[in-house]
């Protein structure tokens, strides 16, 4: 008791130090922070800096009156900001304010705050006056995380307390759980703001959200694990710290193998050429280290302190007939499946490959005015700009070149495709910037095409950048993430599965239904974008997140049921042990991937289509991964393959004679006697 009463009061402590230093976290919203040094809107960033006016990030102000001509009257307001530049019918004026170009979401939001502010007082009757361009796109996107954070933690919390509640059902025990994952939750955000004041990582407003939802759900399945073994315990074990010891040699190898397998996997995102990536990967590693140390040490401590009164009112006593009776519902569906394995497998690759056909005609790539799912003014803006100016006067081009090629550098520009005017915008002794508006709306599929030919016709000549090429570059960088960090996610979980279960067979069959469960999920969600949600396409680090933690937080929920399987193996065989394992974890498996799906679903809060998607997504695959892949199709693969499912080794225990079948060896009374007291001594006596 002593010890754990230590244990409660040091963790307390080690976090009230951290809670006492840590300070907020500094977030970096500056796109071009986030690409590698060697990319060409990257060097242009740089070389603005040696600019008189230094890089800047323009907020427009478009001003309309609902069709009809403006007047010299209607434009007093913004006259004091700027010179308007009226369009050819004069139904609408651009103004372009300066503002320098920072990586702090805080100052671009006050001062597009403050030009809001100023631009609709006292407007003519009828007239608007919107913000929109880089600075506008930039607050109102950073703006959508204001607050944010805290409306996720709070729809977080309500979620998992439900979903304890109605797991447990007890009124006491769910806050045991609740308080020690919480805790976990907000020592990992004083991590993070740590690693964002005293490292170079590009944290930004959307990594502490997702690493919250990572600690709250893999923090929650971890502890549904243990408290669902040391419940079972009890019905074995009078002291509860003998239960509580037995748990965490049962359950213990599984939590740390589930939690190094997610941590190795977030790590992988080190190879990003992303910084943002990078950044996520870190982060979410340390959150979900914190969260499996708290899972490990904490909460067993709190659980043994609080006594078996905790499970009220469903106390467990000893004697009493648990899960592994035999008569659970997944022991029903353990034997059902073990029956008919072939039939089973048919079906699930029929209705696993039936959702990956959604994934055909899929697009990568949102602009940014597919960003949100809220109305914002800088969309608004933007809409009001295509109808009266180039769609691309939001987001010129930057061009920079030496002042012996400018002029080459500009005929050759003005006569790019896509590019509706050019103009020399700025110059010193040593470089000439150079203002393009193209004809397509920022970040679209033909902005895209008129940076690749301007690029491509310069020839090196000269470096094109600015807000599209920015968002080309990363696209591009995206891409090369996903090419290069999907096989290395797959190569280290593939490694950890056979060091886990020291065969080959089984890792292999569970990658493949990895794989397949992350395609259909794919699948299903972007059907669901396209024919519910209206989203024209995912964004671009949508692939790559959603298969990092479908494949790492899937593989936990195969760890949970194979090292059980491998254990019951051991004394049952494998078919039979696969059954009782599936009675015994079914359940907490089934508890973990819902209550996991829905803080993901959680993202769904947040007004940013990228958020949603990864949500949606992962929620998806995580519940075919507790309903259909982990629970049904992985015991048939085992069923299928009996004890080739451990090839080359096998599960450790007495084995059946040499001679003849496995299976039917097992049958044998010969060997059924001598290992029944083998069964008895490592099953616990299971049949009390």
């Amino acid at each position: 008791m002593r010890r754990a009463w230590a244990t409660l009061l040091l963790a307390l402590l080690l976090g009230g130090l951290v809670f006492g230093f840590a300070g907020t976290t500094e977030t970096d919203n500056d796109p071009t922070s986030s690409l590698p040094s060697s990319a060409e809107s990257t060097r242009v960033a740089e070389l603005q800096k040696q600019l008189p006016s230094g890089r800047t990030n323009p907020a427009l102000i478009v001003v309309a009156k609902g069709g009809q001509p403006l007047t010299d009257a209607d434009l007093v307001t913004v006259k004091d900001l700027g010179q308007p530049i009226l369009s050819d019918d004069r139904k609408a004026a651009l103004v372009t304010v300066v503002l320098p170009a920072t990586g702090d979401a805080d100052a671009t939001i006050e001062a597009v705050k403050d030009l809001r502010a100023k631009v609709s007082t006292d407007l003519p009757p009828g007239v608007t006056a919107q913000v929109t361009g880089g600075a506008g796109f930039s607050a109102d996107l950073s703006n959508s995380f204001s607050g944010a954070n805290t409306k996720l933690l709070i729809v977080t919390v309500v979620v998992v307390t439900i979903l304890l509640l109605v797991t447990y059902r007890s009124p006491i025990l769910w806050v045991v759980p609740l308080f020690v994952v919480g805790f976990a939750d907000q020592l990992a955000a004083k991590v993070i703001a740590l690693l964002s004041q005293h490292t170079d990582l590009a944290v930004n407003g959307s990594t502490t959200g997702i690493v919250t939802v990572l600690v709250f759900g893999a923090g929650t399945d971890y502890a549904l694990l243990l408290i669902s073994r040391y419940r079972e315990e009890l019905h074995r074990y009078e002291s509860r710290f003998e239960a509580m010891a037995k748990a965490l040699r049962g359950a213990g190898p599984a939590i740390a193998a589930s939690a190094g397998t997610v941590i190795l996997a977030l790590l992988t995102l080190i190879l990003a050429s992303l910084k943002s990536n990078v950044a996520l990967g870190v982060t979410a590693a340390a959150g979900v280290a914190i969260a499996a140390v708290f899972a490990l040490l904490v909460l067993p401590a709190a659980l043994v302190i609080c006594g078996r009164g905790l499970f009220w009112p469903f106390i467990p006593r000893v004697g009493q007939a648990g899960p592994e009776d035999g008569k659970g519902l997944w022991a029903k569906v353990g034997r059902g499946v073990v029956r008919r394995p072939v039939a089973v497998t048919l079906v699930s690759a029929i209705v696993l490959g039936l959702l990956s056909l959604g994934g055909l005609g899929t697009k990568v790539g949102l602009s940014q005015a597919e960003q949100f799912r809220v109305e914002a003014e800088s969309v608004q803006g933007l809409e009001t700009l295509s109808r009266y100016f180039p769609a691309g006067a939001a987001g010129p081009a930057v061009i920079l070149t030496e002042p012996a090629k400018a002029g080459q550098v500009l005929a050759t520009v003005s006569g790019t495709e896509g590019v509706a005017q050019a103009r020399v915008a700025e110059q010193t002794a040593s470089q000439v910037s150079i203002s393009a508006v193209l004809q397509a709306a920022p970040d679209t599929a033909e902005a895209f095409q008129t940076i690749r030919d301007l690029r491509a016709n310069l020839d090196g000549e000269a470096l094109v950048g600015g807000t599209v090429a920015t968002a080309l570059d990363t696209r591009d960088a995206a891409r090369r993430d996903l090419a290069v960090i999907v096989p290395v996610i797959l190569a280290v979980v593939f490694l950890v599965l056979v060091a886990l279960l020291r065969a080959i067979v089984a890792p292999v069959l569970l990658m493949v239904t990895v794989v397949v469960s992350f395609v259909a999920s794919l699948g299903a969600g972007s059907w669901l974008f396209r024919n519910v949600f209206d989203y024209p396409a995912l964004d671009n680090s949508v692939p790559l997140f959603s298969f990092l933690f479908l494949v790492a937080l899937g593989v936990d929920y195969n760890i949970f049921l194979v090292t059980r399987a491998k254990e019951e193996a051991a004394t049952r065989g494998t078919k039979d042990g696969m059954v009782h394992a599936l009675a015994m974890t079914g359940a907490v498996i089934t508890s973990a991937g819902i209550l996991l799906a829905a803080v993901f679903a959680v993202l769904g809060v947040l007004p940013v289509v990228t958020l949603t998607q990864i949500g949606v997504i992962v929620g998806i695959g995580v519940l075919l991964d507790t309903l259909l892949v982990r629970t049904v199709l992985v015991p048939a693969l085992a069923t299928l393959t009996g004890d080739r499912f451990w090839w080359p080794g096998r599960p450790q225990g007495v084995a059946p004679p040499a001679d003849g079948d496995a299976d039917k060896a097992r049958s044998r009374p010969d060997w059924d006697e001598v290992n029944r007291a083998k069964i008895a001594e490592q099953a616990g006596d299971t049949n009390r």
